[in-house]
């Protein structure tokens, strides 16, 4: 068993259509705990460090602006292969392509309004995590 840590960001378009519980509740059933959660509106700065790794790809200018369109929920999950686990969970990053029973698949429209984030390594989420937590706003394990 690896107990890991990982990022989830509920995007701005899933957050306006009213999928904040739902998409937690897929995770709480799968039977991850929930170390941190916060809701936000990332700056235009926070966004663009955020999705850093993208930085100079054309699609780079628009990811960002729809980052810091409107409010996100972020929270940090943690359980068995977290990171794994959460990717198969939230299916492909094309929304029209994922299948169905991923939350992608489920309920993204594109792939810009793709509904949530999730880190795809450790070393992504150190990076990720650090745009939105601070460490005492981090649960430890209990």
């Amino acid at each position: 068993m690896s107990i890991e840590r990982t990022l989830i960001v509920i995007k701005p378009d899933a957050v306006r259509r009213g999928l904040v519980g739902e998409i937690i509740s897929r995770f709480e059933k799968k039977g991850f705990k929930i170390r941190a959660l916060k809701m936000l509106w990332m700056t235009r700065e926070q966004a663009e460090e955020f999705y850093s790794v993208h930085r100079g790809k054309d699609f780079y200018e628009e990811l960002v602006k729809f980052a810091s369109s409107g409010p996100i929920v972020a929270l940090i999950i943690e359980g068995d292969s977290a990171i794994n686990v959460a990717r198969q969970m939230i299916g492909v990053t094309d929304g029209r392509k994922a299948q169905p029973g991923t939350i992608r698949g489920d309920y993204s429209l594109s792939i810009l309004e793709n509904v949530i984030h999730a880190s795809d390594s450790e070393e992504s989420y150190m990076k990720e995590v650090k745009v939105i937590f601070t460490d005492t706003d981090i649960v430890p394990s209990y």
